[in-house]
């Protein structure tokens, strides 16, 4: 029985239709996947309705009309994706950060460390959007969106010379629908009971399962430049109690990002910092509760010093086009690297100044011993 052109213009669009149903229920790698298996796939996959989905999902807060409207402006939702998907990789820590680091930091002058001015004319904190989402077992648990970098107005201003550091908790929505609920964490989250701190200590369930469980996706946009990166290692790279309150629990994401003819170092630490307190133990009619504390970011070079405003602006403009890897156990490499050579710097630096403090105290005896010898004479 012959099929007439209608019905194969039928079929052919509920193919279409069934094709883009399948395609819309699958994450972005699988869909990035499924666009290279056939012409149908490949085509429907250009629908950025679909990557929309896949980015929403991933991170809610780009479900916010005014943030569709910002990725529209710079490529849309597909090219978001594949600038925020991968994470940021960056292994130039070489042998002559290494071994001269210490020597070479000392020859630079003031005026480079901090520079023109005029240099930093393109840049503007005002092109900066930050994007940042937090999931706990696969959850979302938070969502915030800050437009531009707060208390930096003024190319002239303190902000450019003094630390950089950007605390989304400590400043006020700039949009009337962002949210600014307090953020906690409870058992029926997926927490673990805890009925004393005593115990908590020794078995250190609570903490386990907040570094297990925890996720952090914090992304910059530059609207000027138009592009787009993730500066969150995804899983936690460590943390630590906060013995002296007990009921503090600090986790520290981060990446590694170039500072090439910026710093002497060449490469410096963008450090995303979450704390948590413990609000409410376990008790009668009274369940396990932890509260966001902080949200915070700032970059340190490789003495652990703090960035300053000017130089932190030059280095998230390049990490903006620097290298990225879908292998996250490349990314845990390159920030284990850092840290590794981190160490090492500081050692060295230590048996640097025992070397200095031992010459001195050779030299105070030897001064002492010849006046103590024409004394005598």
């Amino acid at each position: 029985m012959a099929i007439s052109s209608a019905q194969m213009e039928s079929m052919t669009s509920l193919s279409n239709d069934l094709f883009y149903d399948i395609l819309r229920r699958l994450d972005g790698p699988t869909l990035a996947s499924a666009a290279c298996t056939c012409a149908a796939f490949c085509s429907i996959s250009r629908e950025e309705r679909l990557w929309e989905n896949v980015c929403s999902s991933m991170w809610p807060s780009t479900g916010r009309e005014d943030v569709k409207s910002l990725i529209s402006s710079i490529g849309g939702f597909k090219k978001f994706y594949a600038d925020c998907f991968p994470l940021i990789v960056n292994k130039e820590v070489t042998e002559y950060q290494r071994n001269e680091y210490l020597e070479d930091s000392e020859e630079w002058t003031e005026a480079e460390y901090y520079g023109d001015m005029d240099e930093s004319e393109g840049i503007s904190p005002s092109d900066f959007v930050s994007l940042v989402d937090i999931r706990y077992k696969d959850l979302p648990v938070c969502s915030k969106v800050l437009w531009g970098i707060p208390n930096a107005n003024g190319i002239n201003g303190w902000f450019y010379n003094c630390p950089f550091r950007v605390d989304l908790l400590t400043y006020p929505s700039s949009r009337d629908n962002d949210r600014d609920d307090e953020v906690t964490l409870s058992v029926s989250d997926g927490l673990p009971p805890v009925t004393s701190m005593e115990r908590e200590r020794k078995d250190g369930k609570l903490w386990q399962e907040l570094r297990d469980g925890l996720r952090l996706s914090w992304i910059i946009v530059n609207r000027k430049a138009k592009q787009a990166a993730n500066l969150a290692s995804w899983s936690p790279l460590g943390g630590q109690r906060h013995w002296p309150t007990d009921k503090d629990f600090v986790i520290r994401f981060g990446s590694v990002l170039s500072a090439k003819d910026i710093l002497p170092c060449q490469v410096v630490e963008c450090v995303l910092i979450m704390k948590f307190r413990m609000t409410r133990m376990e008790g009668e009619g009274v369940h396990t509760t932890l509260k966001l504390t902080e949200l915070s970011m700032q970059l340190e070079d490789m003495e652990g010093t703090h960035v300053n405003g000017r130089n932190s602006l030059l280095i998230l403009k390049g990490a903006l086009s620097c290298r990225r890897s879908k292998n996250y156990s490349e990314v845990l490499e390159s920030c284990y690297l850092y840290s590794k050579v981190q160490s090492e710097l500081r050692e060295e630096k230590m048996r640097n100044e025992n070397r200095l403090d031992r010459l001195c105290i050779l030299s105070g005896i030897t001064a002492f011993a010849t006046l103590w010898y024409y004394y005598i004479l």
